[in-house]
């Protein structure tokens, strides 16, 4: 697509024609593509079982390799295929062998599931977390960062590009920049920016990125990636869990690693979900990133301007820039209820809570938030749809 062709895409996508979809940041709505791929693989492993099905697609699964470094601007030896984000996030982390008094340095904004991961860390291994404090704009404070990442024993920095409660979009380049700076590995938890805005890992130097294909990438859920720099592989660097796939025993008391992030994953495929993770990918990429990043911010601007001036609506985002992710308080509201009401209009949104970004949530004082996100496939009309029911609902 030489650019958006909006009848198109909404002919693609099934989902448009029953509902506002405006929770990408949850799960985007699948294409047709997607949906077929996964049909398909599913049909021929009923009818010639699951093992003989991978191996008949095996040329279409590692095509999936190569879709995905394309996006990311790497090589297939850099994908790992794993379940989800955190679990991409969890091989990452289990490459270092972390000692007491070792230090992790990270944002603010980072993931609950992180955190909670941090925390276990420190009290069962005696792990320092360091939080690095925000900018008065939004986002990770640039020379905090600097200072904290030089610490002799920081062992590794873990950057949130785009948080899930808030349309924050992280300094990404800068923050590893200066890791870069100070020889400190980097992880960026690319959950969100994957499919919201051009990733570019080879260009942007971090060790490690882990992403999902459920989100902005609308690809299926229960799949993830991991990127896995070349400097890595090259460090020897493998997960603390391994299996038959991430590595060969080939002696009694001895394993061997393959040469490639194949060592990150996990034997057991979702063969399915993996074929249409490369339908999603292909999609992305044909529509192009940046085109499509710059409809969706386009419509997440339009839907904070417009929710801004219902009354008792506070828009939350912070940050010198900010992506297709809206998030509002709402006075006398909890916006677990307001999202089933909006529901009733066949309109999807989803609830962020203080148990999801607890740190951010509290320094913004409210206990949940509305969250809405548009993707390139929405329109101006479902934005002003959504706008025109919350306001009723709030008026009421």
């Amino acid at each position: 697509m030489a650019s958006i062709d909006l009848d198109r895409l909404r002919r693609d996508t099934p989902g448009t024609t029953t509902v506002n979809h405006l929770n990408n940041a949850g799960a985007g709505l699948m294409t047709s593509a997607v949906l077929d791929a996964i049909t398909a693989h599913l049909q021929l492993e009923s009818r010639i079982g699951g093992y003989e099905a991978a191996a008949k697609q095996a040329d279409a699964i590692a095509a999936t390799y190569q879709d995905l470094a394309q996006l990311l601007g790497a090589q297939p030896r850099n994908i790992a295929i794993v379940e989800n984000a955190t679990v991409g996030f969890w091989q990452a982390l289990g490459a270092f062998d972390l000692a007491p008094g070792d230090r992790i340095v990270t944002t603010f904004n980072d993931y609950a599931s992180n955190q909670i991961t941090y925390i276990a860390l420190k009290e069962r291994r005696g792990i320092e977390v360091v939080r690095v404090r925000e900018s008065a704009s939004g986002g990770a404070d640039l020379d905090d960062f600097r200072l904290q990442v030089r610490h002799p024993r920081v062992r590794l920095a873990t950057i949130c590009w785009s948080p899930t409660n808030s349309g924050l979009i992280q300094d990404v380049p800068a923050l590893v920049a200066l890791c870069r700076e100070a020889a400190v590995p980097s992880f960026v938890d690319g959950c969100q920016a994957v499919g919201q805005l051009p990733v570019d890992c080879a260009e942007l130097g971090c060790h490690f990125l882990a992403g999902t294909t459920r989100k902005f990438l609308r690809g299926p859920r229960g799949l993830g990636f991991l990127y896995v720099s070349d400097q890595a592989l090259e460090e020897g660097r493998y997960p603390l869990n391994l299996d038959g796939r991430g590595a060969t025993w080939d002696e009694a008391d001895r394993f061997v690693l393959p040469a490639t992030a194949q060592r990150f994953e996990n034997w057991e495929f979702p063969h399915a979900l993996v074929l249409g993770a490369g339908a999603a990918v292909r999609y992305a990429l044909e529509v192009g990133i940046a085109e499509g990043s710059k409809r969706a911010f386009e419509l997440a601007a339009l839907a904070r301007t417009s929710m801004a001036a219902i009354p008792g609506v506070t828009i939350l985002d912070r940050g010198t820039r900010l992506g297709a992710i809206v998030s509002a308080g709402i006075k006398g509201w909890d916006a677990n209820v307001m999202v089933e009401k909006l529901k009733q209009q066949a309109i999807n949104t989803s609830a962020a809570t203080r148990a999801w970004a607890l740190l951010d949530m509290d320094a913004k004082g409210f206990e949940t938030a509305l969250r809405v996100s548009p993707h390139y496939y929405n329109t101006e009309g479902e934005v002003e749809a959504i706008v025109e029911v919350l306001g009723t609902i709030c008026r009421g």
